[in-house]
């Protein structure tokens, strides 16, 4: 008899159990967090989207560039050195023809300037790249505060009505915890995204110190004539 009533309990449970939640219902159910939650995960994919093409695009450092450039200032034609410098229109070929610029002052002064273009440069790649951190910060943060919103909502709703009920509790909870969820969510991939993109920074300056190298050890050979 006891089988019985088991196998017809589980047999009515059966639809209830099938009965699912879509991805958006599931988001909808996450309240007024939502919103700003949406606006961030938005904002979060414009940035690492819009960073990293521009990363891309300014951190080119053609293999024969330099090595043109070598050739030029080794026969004495800074102007084909420039020229070439300008139609790189990234941040390599402007810091490269700010010290063909200079060349005929002392070495020093090269340096520093070649120092001086980089970090302008490198502050140009990253952009808006430090809201990524503080959206890797807020997110999480803002969906902590749903949660704990809709906690208070459940048990201020309980104490009017007076009806303490498990399963009233845990709807309530599972839907509250979607925030934080949510929020942990858009924060790692914020996270993950600033530091990716800081390193393709770092992989760009270290191969422009290479090539900066590069560039200053030939300004101390001798120069031929044009």
């Amino acid at each position: 008899m006891m089988l019985l009533q088991a196998l017809t309990d589980s047999t009515v449970a059966a639809p209830v159990a099938d009965q699912g939640l879509s991805i958006i219902d599931l988001l909808a159910k996450g309240g007024w967090v939502m919103l700003p939650l949406g606006l961030l995960f938005l904002a979060t994919l414009f940035l690492i989207i819009e960073r990293f093409l521009g990363i891309s695009a300014n951190g080119k450092i053609e293999p024969q560039f330099v090595d043109n450039v070598k050739d030029f200032i080794q026969q004495g034609n800074l102007k084909s050195a420039e020229s070439l410098c300008r139609n790189q229109r990234n941040a390599a070929g402007r810091i490269l023809e700010r010290a063909c610029g200079r060349i005929g002052y002392p070495i020093k002064d090269i340096e520093t300037t070649i120092e001086n273009a980089s970090q302008i440069e490198i502050q140009r790649m990253e952009g808006n790249l430090p809201y990524l951190g503080v959206i890797a910060g807020i997110a999480p943060m803002l969906g902590f505060v749903g949660t704990i919103s809709g906690i208070i909502r459940i048990f201020y709703d309980i104490s009017i009505s007076n009806d303490f009920n498990i399963s009233t509790i845990a709807g309530g909870m599972y839907e509250k915890m979607i925030t934080s969820g949510s929020g942990l969510i858009i924060g790692l991939i914020a996270y993950a995204g600033y530091h990716l993109l800081n390193m393709k920074i770092d992989n760009f300056a270290l191969r422009l110190q290479m090539a900066a190298s590069d560039f200053l050890d030939v300004l101390q050979k001798p120069v031929a004539a044009k």
